[in-house]
């Protein structure tokens, strides 16, 4: 395959692009690979996956590259069978010279040799009745290894053997042998099965553990058994000859590259192969085996694993994480702080992948029989690349153009923002601004609103206003006023001793510009700011310009009771039902007109949304609008999951998933739990766990709760789910759930009141039909964006 025209036009990029993608994949087209590439190539449309969307990490993955996170990566992507994505960027080598990274290049997979060689032939041998997960270690090794410590086979391959990450290396300078009995000597830092401790040393034993029991080194082993009957010919540890020259370099060791060499330390001592690094292979080889994973342990006629195997592999299992509770599976990830390339769609708890230390990573969903590999040697040539990003980024591209999680295409969204930068501030040309923002005021490509405003031609940026959480939104206190660093202006804080601008405040502004990312729920405080921050434009005479964004949780569904007459306060500014399903700029609109505000009001539109569009389909980044807001699915959870937070349950606050695991010491999860899979709400599911909050409700107290996952978003009710859990908390813990609080965020006295009756979650959306009604109709004449 040669760079031509023809090529870059169907990359559908720009030329400055166009000159990191160095060789261009197409399924469906010429490609230079492999005579014996065994899985088949199609068109993503043939599928119905978007090719527009795929095309987006062309973008994601070059820009990383000009940043220098990694010199080049390949990414392909199987999609039912096929390989509907297979393309090389950047350059294989920076240094001694500089050469084009290639789909066929072989990479080191580093951590992915655990799960593809080691779990697999530990399965094999559990197939074949070698092995069983209940075994101890002891069982197969003379002496007492771990000094009498009872580690089995599941806590190996859970990483909750309660051993240490790694050992020093000088205990790998004396061979291999003196290597495994230094390993053996260890004492578990922690209780096996009490604690997830991320292990190389666990699956260093996982590999010699093969060799004991099977007769044959694990390079032996898994060639024979996994990669040969696969036609894997490209896998391997040790890669020889051709394969190693085709290898991309890593670092120096010695003086001297390492290609086709493990970088590895503890392997590399080892002799270049161990349980838990060492393997070698290309994108081409991984969607094989990733293939005959999801096809439930065969490819092509060929099985390696029974499918009650793979199940067995694949399926989720808790394991403790101090803080937090995460999933694992045999060899697998499923949910931990390593599953950040799962990306923020492909289903959590029911997807699978891992990662590898090089910068490499594998992904499988499935649900739409789907696997997303990326392979890069991110730490050529210094070591100091970093893929964490970049690689669940490509996860979530990669999710979005499938038709399971992405309903339509479209063009990238451009907010206020970027439409006033693209109309070069026409709009604010001579007028002298005060900006209401926070660190969510920022452009597509990650620019500061205050830095363009300062900038801006003929615009004289004159003070900075702050809401809830502070201008970098990571305040859960009262926030007073500050200077900002870099522009030297003040920043008067909304969120402190005063909550709307002043008349002193306003001294020389005739224009009010805000920016900042709402979350779609009416007790989410920065849509009471923009109230405030209308009505005191109006006392003064000052223009408002709303920098409109999208409403994250989408525009079309509106759910929950409308708030009470008369109960008006900062977490319920406007009568609005909770999922008000409007964005910042249609919340002004009907603020300043329902209230009878008459401010000067200016909404500068978006350009490109839709309303059935979440914020997934935007190809806008998350940024946490606050400390506690950290991902879409949390967004999502919010408006039912958040109206519980007034009582004694947790909500997540000081766990790692806020919003989307509640508990209490109380409460018995897996009984909330099937309770809960009773009501048969749609698109969510709810997992026992175990937690103990650093913060807030509950705070230092082992709480039994639920892991709440979203598995559908477009069928997904978040006020509906809330409602459903407050009632059945209400019947399975009449005395326990302290709901007098309960009405703070709902402020629907008739709600409350069912709740407080133990009445059904169904019975309770009847009260508030007619006023949902009548909202909806005063709603429509607000609209700025249809469908």
């Amino acid at each position: 395959m040669v760079r031509d025209r023809a090529t870059r036009s169907k990359c559908r990029v720009s030329p400055a692009i166009a000159t990191i993608l160095c060789f261009v994949f197409f399924a469906g087209t010429t490609q230079t690979a492999r005579a014996d590439k065994p899985l088949a190539t199609a068109a993503s449309e043939s599928f119905g996956v978007s090719a527009e969307i795929l095309s987006q990490i062309d973008e994601t993955v070059s820009a990383a590259i000009k940043r220098g996170e990694l010199p080049g990566a390949v990414v392909l992507i199987v999609h039912r069978g096929k390989i509907i994505f297979r393309k090389a960027y950047g350059q294989r080598s920076l240094e001694p010279a500089m050469t084009a990274m290639l789909p066929e290049i072989v990479f080191d997979l580093a951590s992915l040799t655990k799960p593809i060689a080691t779990a697999t032939a530990i399965m094999m041998l559990i197939e074949q009745g070698k092995l069983r997960l209940s075994d101890l270690v002891s069982n197969h090794v003379p002496g007492t290894p771990f000094q009498g410590a009872k580690i089995t086979i599941e806590h190996l391959l859970t990483h909750t053997s309660g051993l240490i990450a790694d050992n020093a290396l000088k205990d790998y300078q004396d061979g291999r042998a003196k290597s495994l009995e230094r390993i053996y000597d260890l004492k578990p830092t922690a209780e096996p099965g009490t604690k997830f401790i991320y292990s190389d040393v666990g699956f260093i034993v996982l590999g010699d553990l093969v060799e004991r029991l099977s007769g044959e080194p694990l390079e032996q082993f898994t060639r024979k058994r996994v990669f040969e009957p696969l036609g894997m010919n490209e896998t391997g540890f040790m890669p020889p000859g051709k394969l190693k020259d085709r290898a991309a370099p890593t670092e120096k060791r010695d003086g001297g590259w390492m290609q086709g060499e493990v970088h590895d330390p503890r392997a590399h001592l080892m002799g270049g192969v161990a349980g838990h690094a060492g393997l070698f292979s290309t994108a081409d080889d991984i969607a094989v085996y990733a293939q005959m994973i999801l096809l439930g342990g065969t490819f092509d006629g060929r099985r390696v694993l029974k499918p009650e195997t793979v199940k067995l592999m694949t399926t989720s299992r808790p394991v403790p994480g101090g803080k937090t509770q995460w999933f694992r599976g045999l060899g697998w990830d499923l949910l931990t702080s390593y599953s950040a390339n799962r990306g923020s769609l492909f289903p959590a708890g029911k997807s699978f992948g891992h990662t590898g230390f090089t910068g490499t990573s594998i992904w499988l969903d499935p649900d739409t029989q789907t696997a997303v590999i990326f392979l890069s040697n991110r730490v050529h040539p210094s070591g100091k690349g970093n893929v964490t990003k970049l690689r669940g980024q490509v996860a979530t591209i990669a999710a979005s153009a499938l038709p399971a999680y992405q309903a339509r295409t479209s063009a990238p969204v451009l907010p206020g923002i970027d439409v006033l930068v693209k109309e070069n501030f026409a709009r604010l040309k001579g007028r002298r601004i005060g900006l209401v923002t926070n660190h969510t005021g920022r452009d597509r490509q990650g620019r500061a609103t205050i830095d363009l405003l300062h900038q801006a031609p003929g615009v004289t940026l004159v003070a900075l206003f702050s809401p809830e959480h502070g201008i970098r939104g990571i305040l859960d206190e009262k926030v007073g006023d500050t200077k900002d660093e870099k522009t030297g202006l003040l920043i008067y804080s909304l969120y402190g001793s005063r909550r709307r601008p002043t008349a002193d405040t306003l001294q020389g502004i005739d224009t009010l510009v805000y920016d900042i990312q709402d979350i779609g729920c009416r007790f989410y405080t920065y849509i009471t700011t923009l109230g405030y921050v209308l009505e005191s434009a109006a006392e003064n005479k000052i223009k408002v310009v709303v920098l409109d964004r999208p409403n994250p949780i989408g525009g079309v569904a509106v759910e929950g009771p409308i708030r009470d007459v008369g109960k008006e306060s900062f977490v319920a500014y406007h009568a609005l039902p909770i999922r008000h399903g409007l964005t910042v700029g249609e919340l002004a609109r009907l603020f300043n007109a329902e209230r009878k505000i008459d401010a000067n009001l200016e909404v500068v539109q978006m350009q490109g949304w839709k309303r059935s569009m979440l914020l997934d389909r935007t190809g806008l980044s998350w940024v946490n609008p606050s400390p506690n807001m950290r991902s879409l699915s949390a967004a999502l959870l919010y408006p039912g999951i958040g109206i519980l937070e007034t009582t004694n349950l947790s909500v997540g606050r000081g766990t790692e998933r806020p919003f989307e695991w509640i508990g209490a010491p109380w409460l018995d999860g897996t009984r909330l739990a099937a309770a809960l899979a009773e009501q048969k709400l749609s698109g969510v599911r709810f997992v026992p766990a175990q937690l103990t909050p650093t913060g807030s409700v509950h705070k230092g107290k082992s709480c039994g709760g639920v892991h709440i996952f979203i598995d559908d978003w477009g069928r997904f009710e978040p006020v509906r789910t809330g409602l459903a859990i407050a009632s059945t908390l209400r019947k399975l813990y009449p005395e326990d759930w302290k709901i007098d609080r309960l009405d703070v965020l709902l402020v629907h006295q008739e709600t409350w009141k069912g709740i407080a009756a133990s009445a059904d979650w169904r019975d309770l959306e009847q009260n508030w039909q007619p006023e949902s009604a009548r909202f909806d109709r005063m709603r429509k004449k607000y609209l700025i964006y249809s469908d």
